[in-house]
């Protein structure tokens, strides 16, 4: 599953993506994040959300949020003892873990991406010294979004993915899934759809993609008004 991606793009660039007009200045409110990963119980790595505002007529927010909910599942030496588990992707939408979140639209959020990564079937180590990655992303979005959930947790809010089939271009490198991958024009579908309509859009992406293995460069994204 995607445990690796990259957002390559300052604050007011992603808003504008998603077609909203940032309401500060180009100089980003929150550092571009660059690379997002879990982190488990260590110090949370947040990257951001975009999602409606709970003040005045609810435009977009961003917010930076930590990658992954909380669960507890049993250790395999002893069932009895529960562990610590962050989940960032969310795979069957009907379970209690994420029926809450796709059931509320003021739980679904997107999340912005430029790449996103799924490991590589050959193992091995990649050209920037960590496990060997097949990397994917738009030609046509140089920043595209994935379909986001959040909620609160006890160490802060947090969020994840929804996940589906993979396309044809994941499936030669992970046959089991993929990210759900939003087209702009469905972005306040997800938003702010019923979960029936929001479900709708839970499929895999129909449109172009890009993949390669070096690693994607650091070099900003930049979107003018």
């Amino acid at each position: 599953m995607c445990n690796r991606y990259r957002i390559s793009a300052k604050q007011a660039a992603v808003m504008r993506a998603c077609g909203f007009e940032p309401p500060y200045a180009p100089d980003e409110v929150f550092p571009p994040a660059r690379e997002i990963f879990p982190t488990g119980k260590k110090t949370a790595r947040h990257g951001p959300i975009v999602r409606r505002s709970a003040a005045g007529n609810r435009p977009l927010e961003m917010a930076l949020l930590e990658w992954g909910f909380p669960t507890k599942v049993p250790s395999k030496r002893d069932p009895e003892i529960k562990l610590d588990k962050y989940v960032t992707n969310a795979r069957n939408l009907a379970s209690p873990m994420w029926k809450p979140s796709i059931a509320s639209a003021e739980r679904r959020c997107i999340v912005p991406f430029t790449w996103f990564a799924e490991p590589h079937p050959e193992g091995g180590t990649g050209d920037d010294g960590k496990p060997r990655q097949m990397w994917f992303a738009l030609p046509d979005q140089p920043i595209g979004f994935f379909a986001g959930l959040w909620r609160p947790t006890e160490r802060g809010e947090a969020y994840a993915f929804a996940t589906t089939n993979p396309n044809e271009f994941v499936k030669p490198w992970h046959p089991k899934a993929m990210p759900v991958i939003l087209r702009p024009c469905d972005l306040l579908q997800w938003l702010d759809g019923s979960a029936a309509d929001a479900l709708t859009l839970v499929q895999p992406y129909a449109g172009e993609m890009i993949r390669q293995v070096e690693t994607p460069p650091d070099d900003l994204i930049e979107i003018d008004a």
